[in-house]
């Protein structure tokens, strides 16, 4: 059975959400919403939860569909423990076991065998265990230590308080609960902000092999394009529907926009030479047929559309780097407590100028802990140093949440820009979306996404040689992530990025370091060759090692160890031309622009005469041509390089 989505509209103070949208949820779809920060995708998840009342429109929901909705931020519960919490996903089938129990102690004290209530309660009694088997009454406690240990969790922490977690890890608690429930849709609005990689690659398995329909709202493009096989793009009031995931979608969707222009061209001039026509000889007696026939003709075409488009875009560019010393940071071991709990022991870090660095690992493992030490911020045993010149500018998951409320975006940035910075806030806002009246919104009426671009505008109040990142994709779109990738790849400084969104990491860092039972692993390469490693690590540890095989494994850690310099150099190279290569790809990209705007040009007869245009033309042509060979260039060798790393 269906979900159907039918005329629905929304209207917000005047401002038009969504402008008679129709479309229908099919029992195996698993559909990503794509669109800009406020387009409305969290909307559209609350009113198909039912938990938000359309202006007009309905949404129809079969009486048989269970729906399990999982918002972005929700009240928590802590009065129980991890377990007790976990159960209460089960409510149907204990009050299903409480009658049960109920129905076989009136039966084992009545007598009355022959009586028509005796042989009722026998047959409730039927159809209630029947009932109990078949949502799996005797399984549950099995699939609550199943999901929750993929989900992160240990079985030490199931009879914890919920108390003594973190807000992220009692987000996955209710995750964990909309799972279990096995609904026939699942609603999820950024299930993986809270999540870290190996928990995020679990619900991926979970959500592709399950039996349901899935709709989600996500930031995280390769989780979209391993889960979805739909698209559901939501631009300013109407919903275009593509039946392939996130990647794909893109393609197609600039393919629609180039057959919609071309369509939109060719009308244009139709209806233009019609009304010519009509205009030249519209009193000339011998031709008042013809005009006529002309006129019915326009008044029966079906005018093409060109569908509006988001044009606003995040324009971020940090400012020149003062150049630090060699040694950007030195950790010596150093440890950290919380009371009882150790989170660090005995760790040892050094980062250098011009590192590229990713704090990847379970939630909960000292990522942050020791970016606030790096900051300065946490008190710590051990030895640590910052080195010389540094200037750290830092981005903390926490930040947006801390803002002032009550202050405007001009406010908040206002009060803390200095000097000829001041003169300039509007221009720095309008960089980031904040553009005419939204600088005058008060914080607290902000999204997500919004409060973390205010947020990240501190970044570039004052040049920082040092960026450290602590989940800074929260919230973002996909769009804004991407122009925040590139303006960081573009960063001349050190980078330290704290995050679980292996798209955005993918090509920005060069060093990862694993964070994990206390310690720090230190993995050289991209993100991916990272999860690569370690999947084929965990395959290893499955196997019982022989003698012989141990020690195989201490003649490569020796290897290792002579080419760790070796290997670090090539990294520094890879990380240049992949570098060069990205320059390469945006010249091409800004030269492509030029001919597909030179080619609308040409196209008019009043330009048949203009050489230089001609000339501009040619030039680009060739210039284009000279990119792609030196783009060609860039790969080949980055390629060689890349299979000396995997020697």
């Amino acid at each position: 059975m269906s979900v159907s989505v039918e005329e629905l509209y929304v209207e917000f103070g005047g401002f038009e959400l969504f402008k008679h949208v129709n479309f229908i949820v099919n029992p195996r779809d698993r559909i990503g919403l794509a669109g800009r920060n406020g387009a409305g995708k969290s909307t559209l998840l609350k009113i198909l939860a039912g938990m938000q009342t359309p202006t007009s429109g309905r949404v129809v929901i079969p009486r048989d569909i269970k729906v399990g909705y999982l918002p972005q931020h929700m009240e928590l519960s802590d009065s129980r423990t991890v377990m007790e919490e976990a159960v209460t996903a089960f409510a149907e089938i204990l009050e299903l076991e409480k009658r049960i129990e109920f129905l076989n102690t009136e039966l084992s004290v009545r007598e009355d065998y022959e009586s028509v209530e005796y042989h009722r309660i026998i047959d409730e009694m039927h159809e209630a265990n029947e009932r109990f088997q078949l949502m799996g009454g005797t399984n549950f406690h099995v699939d609550i230590e199943q999901t929750m240990m993929g989900l992160g969790f240990e079985r030490s922490d199931f009879t914890r308080q919920t108390s003594e977690f973190s807000g992220g890890w009692r987000m996955r608690i209710e995750l964990a609960k909309i799972l279990l429930k096995k609904p026939n849709v699942f609603l999820l609005d950024e299930p993986t902000n809270h999540l870290d990689i190996e928990s995020i690659e679990w619900l991926e398995t979970f959500l592709k092999d399950y039996a349901g329909a899935v709709v989600l709202v996500s930031h995280d493009r390769a989780f979209l394009d391993n889960v979805t096989n739909r698209t559901v793009e939501i631009s300013l009031g109407k919903i275009y529907d593509y039946k392939v995931n996130y990647t794909k979608y893109l393609e197609l969707r600039v393919e629609r926009r180039e057959q919609q222009m071309a369509a939109f061209r060719n009308q244009q001039k139709m209806i233009a030479d019609t009304e010519d026509f009509i205009s030249r000889f519209r009193y000339k007696a011998t031709k008042s047929v013809q005009v006529q026939s002309r006129i019915k003709q326009l008044d029966k075409v079906d005018r093409i559309e060109i569908d509006e488009e988001d044009t606003r875009s995040l324009n971020i560019k940090f400012p020149p780097s003062p150049r630090s010393g060699t040694v950007v940071f030195e950790g010596i071991e150093v440890s950290k407590r919380y009371g009882d709990l150790l989170v660090l022991d005995k760790v040892d870090l050094k980062l250098e100028r011009g590192n590229r660095i990713a704090f990847v690992g379970k939630n909960g493992e000292g990522k942050s802990t020791m970016a606030r030490i790096i900051m300065q911020e946490l008190e710590c045993t051990g030895e640590h140093k910052l080195g010389h010149n540094v200037k750290i500018g830092y981005f903390s998951q926490n930040q947006a949440s801390e803002l002032d409320e009550e202050l405007t975006a001009f406010e908040t940035i206002d009060k803390i820009a200095v000097g000829d910075i001041r003169t300039r806030i509007r221009d720095i806002l309008g960089a980031f979306m904040f553009s005419g009246q939204d600088a005058d919104k008060k914080v607290k009426v902000l999204s997500g996404g919004e409060r973390a671009r205010l947020a990240m505008i501190r970044l570039l109040l004052e040049p920082v040689n040092f960026l450290v990142l602590d989940e800074p994709t929260n919230h973002l779109d996909i769009h804004s992530k991407g122009l925040l990738k590139q303006a960081l790849i573009n960063f001349d400084g050190t980078l330290l990025v704290v995050s679980h969104d292996r798209e955005f990491m993918d090509g920005l860092v060069d060093v990862v370091y694993e964070f994990k039972h206390k310690r720090i692993r230190e993995h050289l390469g991209g993100v991916y060759e990272f999860l690569q490693k370690r999947k084929m690590e965990s395959l290893r540890e499955l196997e019982a090692a022989s003698p012989e095989k141990k020690v195989k494994k201490e003649v490569i850690k020796e290897v290792v160890a002579v080419s760790f310099d070796d290997r670090k150099e090539i990294n520094r190279m890879i990380n240049r031309i992949e570098k060069q290569i990205s320059e390469a790809e945006w010249q091409i990209s800004k030269l492509e622009e030029e001919i597909v705007q030179m080619d609308k040009m040409l196209a008019d007869p009043s330009t048949m005469d203009d050489s230089s245009l001609f000339n501009r033309y040619g030039a680009s042509k060739k210039q284009v041509e000279k990119a792609m060979k030196e783009w060609e260039k860039l790969n080949e060798e980055l390629k060689v390089w890349e299979r000396k790393r995997n020697w």
